[in-house]
């Protein structure tokens, strides 16, 4: 058995002590009959532009983040996921101006209530979440007020998929969802959470762990997720390490680029995984025009070190982004630490979440 260790708050974010991960490495691998994409490896060591940026608090009129994660937003709407949620894990504001609008997904152990939440997505007017810990993706649509969310549509995962903890829709009837058993990258799943085929490989050097430990590799690549139908661009981030995957889902093109920071590394000590690198990036969104990231860059050396002394700063002070391609165009140093972004390219906007503030939400003018 080989367990990953990882600091809940920087890896797992599920609450503030250590967590620990048990993959059985035991098990048969099969690989997917599907055709792997045409890889290209790409390496970036510095950006051609660099240009910091000032954040401009965004006032709420109600108090009720711990954790805000993840920000969304659809036309007129703004979703803000609390990762932490104690009441309700989902807040809806009206954009621009944030004033607030409804909760929905309500923390409980009810048959309609959620355990966790890992990620929303907006589709034709409704707003999806994952629920890591029950395994169910659920659709809220808008009551025919237009001021509330309620629960429209659940789907159950099926018990082949391991532990899911991000998602992005690809059509109305298909999910695309981190692999997690290290046999490929990818599961795609219909709309009755069933697995219809597994696609892409961890572009590990690892040959070691790529033989011996692909589970404890798949949770070492844990990456965030985007994806543009309007492109057909799926962007991979991982979480430790410094590696981005550019899948174009139209010419079947797969780009792997990899800074400074090299892909994620853990060691293996008296059958527990312990990551030994950098924090790298926390959230991802493909643009019709360019992939933006968050990236951190602290190792985990001096997380412990700042932890110790009682003042860490939780996110990412960088925005990285790359053309569709992968090539690096520009380098973002924000004046704080953000966790989740959403890009109004209409609006020469980033819109993002500050979880070390009492106005957690802010914005960026590019």
């Amino acid at each position: 058995m080989i367990v990953l260790i990882v600091e809940k708050r920087y890896i797992l974010l599920m609450e503030n002590k250590m967590h620990i991960i048990c993959i059985s490495v035991f098990c048969s691998f099969f690989f997917s009959c599907a055709p792997q994409l045409d890889k290209t490896t790409e390496r970036y060591v510095t950006f051609p532009k660099e240009r910091q940026l000032e954040a401009r608090s965004i006032a709420l009129d109600t108090a009720l983040f711990r954790y805000p994660f993840r920000v969304k937003v659809d036309g007129d709407k703004v979703a803000v996921m609390d990762l932490h949620g104690t009441d309700y894990f989902i807040h809806l504001f009206h954009y621009t101006d944030f004033r607030y609008i409804a909760s929905c997904g309500r923390h409980g152990d009810s048959p309609t209530e959620m355990l966790s939440a890992e990620n929303i997505r907006w589709a034709s007017n409704s707003l999806w979440t994952l629920d890591a810990n029950n395994s169910i993706l659920t659709r809220f649509g808008f009551a025919l007020s237009g001021d509330s969310l309620l629960r429209d549509e659940t789907v159950r995962l099926g018990k082949e998929l391991l532990r899911c903890l991000d998602f992005v829709l690809y059509d109305d009837s298909t999910f695309i969802i981190p692999d997690y058993s290290g046999e490929n990258r990818f599961c795609w799943v219909n709309r009755s959470g069933c697995l219809l085929r597994k696609t892409g490989f961890i572009p590990s050097s690892n040959e070691d762990a790529l033989k011996h430990a692909r589970p404890a590799l798949a949770q070492a690549w844990r990456s965030f997720i985007g994806y543009n139908p309007h492109n057909g661009v799926l962007a991979a981030v991982t979480q430790l390490g410094e590696v981005l995957e550019i899948y174009n889902l139209k010419d079947s093109t797969h780009v792997v680029c990899m800074g400074p920071g090299g892909e994620p590394e853990f060691s293996i000590s008296e059958g527990y995984g312990i990551p030994t690198g950098i924090m790298g990036f926390s959230d991802v969104q493909v643009t019709d025009s360019a992939i933006y990231a968050v990236f951190h860059g602290h190792s985990f050396k001096d997380i412990k070190r700042e932890m110790q002394k009682g003042h860490v700063q939780d996110g990412g002070r960088y925005i990285y982004v790359f053309s569709l391609q992968g090539k690096p165009l520009r380098k973002y140093i924000l004046d704080r630490y953000v966790y989740g972004i959403y890009v109004d390219e209409r609006r020469g906007v980033i819109v993002a979440t500050d979880v070390n503030s009492d106005e957690p939400i802010v914005e960026f003018k590019l």
